[in-house]
C-alpha cells in the first residue's frame, strides 16, 4: 500500500508543479470523497476528487473549476480498459459535482460563476510508454459517459504531459537566462496571451492570466511578458507543438502574429519547438525570406519586414521528469 501511495503521489507532485507554471490555483481539500447525488444511477455512495484546480476564463466572467483525476501508471498499466474506466468514473464525478451542494461548499469560491469540467491526467511514471495514446482516445467513443450537456472532459496522456512539462521547464530556464534574448521576468510580470476578439471582448484580462485548457491542448501556447526596465515594451514566447518541417508552418505563425498586430516595435518575439525537425532551423530562415519577399514592394523595406526578420527561433531541450517512489515516501518533513 505504501508503494502504491508513493506512485500515486508522483502524478500529484507533477501536476501541482506543472499547472502552477500555467497560473492555475488549487482549491479545497485534496484526495477527498464526497457524496454521490445519483446513487441508484451510478451505483456508488461517494465520488473522489483527487485535486480541483481553477483559473479565470479570459473571455467571460466564469471561474473554471477542473475536477482532476490523477493517474500514475506504469507502461503496462496504460490500457484501453483502464483509461475507459477512469474516464467513465470522471464523467460521473463531474455529473454529480454540477448538482452537489457539498462539492460546491468544498471547492467553489463565493461570489463567482462556476464552470465545472473534468480532467483525466494520465502520467507514465516509468517513462517507458512509447505507443500512440490517441489510439485509446479514438476507441473511447464507446465509453458510457454520464455527462451533463455542455460539460467537458479533457484527457492529458503521457505525450501531452511530456509536452507541457517541457514548456514549464523551458519557462523556468528562461527566467534564469542572462545571455542572448532578454530573460523572462518573474511570474508577476507574465501572463498567457489571448487576443481581443471581435465578437467577444476580453472581460477579465486584469486577473485572467492563466493558460486555459483550450490553450494547453492546442498546438500553440503563447506567453506574454513585460520587459523589465522598458516602458510599455513586451515580449512574446510562442511554444509551438509542431515539427517545423515546412516553410508553411512558420509562415502560419507569422500570419498569426501579423493578424493580431503583434509585429511591431517594442515586442520581442521567440518561437520555440520541442520535437523539431532536423530542418526546422533552415525552414525558419527560409520562411522569413519567403514572407518578406511576399510583401508588397512598398513593404519589403518596412518596419514589418524588419520585425519578421527579428523573430528568434530556438529548439527546446527535452527533459523527462522522473520521481523516486522511495524519496517521495521519505518526504514527510
Amino acid at each position: 500500500m505504501a508503494e502504491t501511495a508513493n506512485i500515486a503521489a508522483m502524478a500529484e507532485k507533477l501536476s501541482n508543479e506543472l499547472f502552477a507554471e500555467f497560473f492555475w490555483g488549487i482549491t479545497g481539500p485534496m484526495n477527498k470523497n464526497w457524496p454521490c447525488e445519483k446513487k441508484e444511477q451510478h451505483g456508488l455512495t461517494t465520488h473522489p476528487s483527487d485535486v480541483v484546480f481553477y483559473y479565470d476564463d479570459p473571455y467571460s466572467r466564469n471561474r473554471v473549476y477542473v475536477n482532476t483525476d490523477l493517474k500514475s501508471y506504469a507502461k503496462s498499466s496504460i490500457t484501453f480498459s483502464a483509461v475507459r474506466g477512469a474516464l467513465e468514473s470522471l464523467a460521473k464525478q463531474v455529473s454529480c459535482a454540477e448538482i452537489s451542494d457539498e462539492w460546491r461548499d468544498l471547492y467553489v469560491h463565493p461570489n463567482v460563476t462556476a464552470s465545472i469540467c473534468g480532467l483525466l491526467f494520465v502520467y507514465n511514471h516509468d517513462g517507458e510508454y512509447d505507443k500512440d495514446f490517441r489510439t485509446h482516445l479514438r476507441s473511447l467513443k464507446s465509453a458510457q459517459l454520464d455527462l451533463p450537456k455542455g460539460s467537458r472532459l479533457v484527457i492529458l496522456g503521457p505525450e501531452d504531459i511530456f509536452w507541457l512539462d517541457n514548456v514549464r521547464y523551458e519557462i523556468v530556464q528562461m527566467r534564469g537566462r542572462r545571455t542572448g534574448v532578454v530573460p523572462l521576468p518573474d511570474p508577476a510580470h507574465c501572463r498567457y496571451f489571448y487576443p481581443q476578439l471581435v465578437r467577444r471582448k476580453n472581460l477579465e484580462l486584469g486577473h485572467a492570466k492563466a493558460a486555459t485548457l483550450e490553450m494547453l491542448t492546442s498546438q500553440l501556447i503563447v506567453l506574454e511578458y513585460d520587459r523589465q526596465g522598458q516602458n510599455d515594451e513586451k515580449g512574446l514566447v510562442l511554444f509551438y507543438r509542431g515539427q517545423g518541417s515546412s516553410v508553411e508552418e512558420f509562415t502560419y505563425l507569422f500570419d498569426y502574429l501579423r493578424s493580431l498586430q503583434l509585429l511591431k516595435e517594442g515586442i520581442d518575439i521567440e518561437i520555440k519547438l520541442l520535437n523539431a525537425s532536423d530542418v526546422a532551423q533552415p525552414m525558419f530562415k527560409k520562411a522569413q525570406q519567403v514572407y518578406v519577399d511576399g510583401l508588397s514592394d512598398a513593404s519589403r523595406g518596412s518596419p514589418l519586414a524588419e520585425r519578421v526578420l527579428q523573430i528568434h527561433y530556438k529548439r527546446m531541450s527535452q527533459v523527462l521528469t522522473r520521481f523516486s517512489d522511495i524519496e517521495l515516501g521519505m518526504d514527510y518533513a
